[in-house]
């Protein structure tokens, strides 16, 4: 007796794709990633509408005076003080970009390409310190520089990293001592 062999048990054509199902999963794939782009879109605006009442950003003094360090970097957007993720979107301030820091016997001057530069007098700057995050940037321990400074009635915290992060030492002390300087003629 020869034994005999099926090769397929009956024949079948290949499936066809079905195209119209294809393209409808894609078109509500991509109406879906629309609708989430428009939520947080809504998102950012609502919480600059609820922080309407901030003041517009100070500008820098015709005469800051003469240049104590400067800095190239990057913004990384400021919060609540204290509060590493409660961003402040108000003004501009919640918007990255590349920065150009001045520390003068005047203040901070924040020049930001392609977004709105702020600056930071003396007398508004509470503390500096090395960090390691801020709203939607985490990095290694004391890879950022946090700037607490107080606009209107708020504390706020602003992040910054160099192109160079060993200046941000120097940084914290410049600063520092600026504000225990200006506290001790203050109390004189």
């Amino acid at each position: 007796m020869t034994p005999v062999i099926l090769l397929a048990a009956e024949q079948k054509s290949a499936e066809v794709t079905d195209w119209a199902a294809r393209a409808g999963w894609l078109v509500g794939l991509a109406l879906f990633v629309a609708l989430i782009y428009w939520l947080m879109r809504e998102g950012w605006k609502w919480r600059g509408t609820l922080q309407g009442d901030l003041p517009e950003l100070p500008s820098a003094p015709s005469e800051p005076g003469a240049a104590r360090l400067t800095m190239s970097g990057r913004y990384h957007g400021s919060t609540t003080a204290g509060q590493w993720l409660d961003r402040i979107v108000a003004h501009g301030l919640g918007t990255r970009s590349r920065v150009e820091l001045t520390l003068t016997d005047a203040g901070l001057d924040v020049v930001r390409p392609g977004a709105a530069d702020f600056f930071v007098p003396v007398g508004a700057l509470h503390e500096a310190v090395l960090g390691k995050g801020i709203a939607g940037k985490v990095l290694t321990e004391g890879g950022l520089l946090i700037v607490t400074w107080e606009h209107g009635d708020r504390l706020i915290d602003s992040g910054f990293r160099s192109d160079r992060a060993a200046e941000h030492n120097e940084w914290v002390d410049a600063i520092n001592s600026m504000i225990n300087k200006t506290e001790t003629e203050g109390a004189r």
